[in-house]
């Protein structure tokens, strides 16, 4: 629906989906592990007629390089450089799941970057006992390297991703997915605790709170962008 930007950035090339005015607000929204920017094309649709939306592939991910070596603060890194290459605006940050630690690194890292921040169903930065599950069959659109290295980082993270939390300045807004999410909904509420002033809305939508409950998401989203 947008116009695709193939980006140099971190020595890797990235591809990003752009819609909206270029001279409206700007969102950049970032996917969970295992999903290209095609999972916010609802969000990005509704979006673009009142904000410049960005919709990058992470590395390892949809079009942007696979280059076989993975990590949270790389993608933080890639992140980074594509906002500096798209003119280093302050940008709202929406991220699903690991999008949004990677979002989490990125607010603390360079928080000049970061005008507000929306976490959704993000899980802990501690320690986790985070499973490699079976390669399924056939061509997949991630690298399955990308898989197997950042399910050994979550096992096994910095002990700063959790304490850096507090750094945060950016206002934040967590959504968590509730009962249904398989993501531990008290690491969400840790995560919120520990952002300075962040606010938790919890939307009972699993996991995929943007696919699953789109316009109780949008409706949320779009309250805390405008304000």
């Amino acid at each position: 629906m947008g116009e695709l930007l193939v980006v140099p950035v971190n020595g890797i090339r990235m591809a990003c989906e752009v819609a909206g005015d270029e001279g409206a607000p700007p969102v950049m929204l970032l996917a969970g592990r295992g999903y290209g920017r095609a999972d916010w094309a609802g969000v990005m649709g509704k979006l673009a007629p009142s904000w410049r939306v960005y919709a990058p592939d992470l590395r390892g991910h949809g079009d942007s390089e696979w280059p076989g070596v993975y990590g949270l603060e790389l993608m933080r890194d890639d992140v980074i450089a594509l906002l500096d290459h798209l003119g280093g605006a302050r940008v709202a940050l929406v991220a699903h799941s690991l999008g949004g630690v990677v979002a989490c690194l990125v607010a603390h890292e360079r928080p000049d970057l970061v005008d507000r921040l929306v976490l959704e169903d993000v899980p802990a930065l501690r320690p986790a006992d985070v499973p490699i599950p079976q390669r399924p069959a056939g061509t997949l659109p991630y690298d399955w390297a990308m898989i197997e290295q950042t399910a050994a980082e979550r096992r096994n993270p910095d002990p700063a991703w959790v304490e850096r939390l507090s750094e945060i300045t950016a206002p934040t807004l967590v959504i968590a997915g509730g009962a249904a999410s398989h993501v531990s909904q008290e690491s969400v509420a840790e995560v919120a605790a520990r952002i300075p002033g962040a606010r938790l809305v919890t939307i009972e939508a699993g996991h995929d709170v943007h696919a699953t409950r789109p316009a109780d998401f949008l409706a949320v989203l779009t309250d805390f962008l405008g304000h």
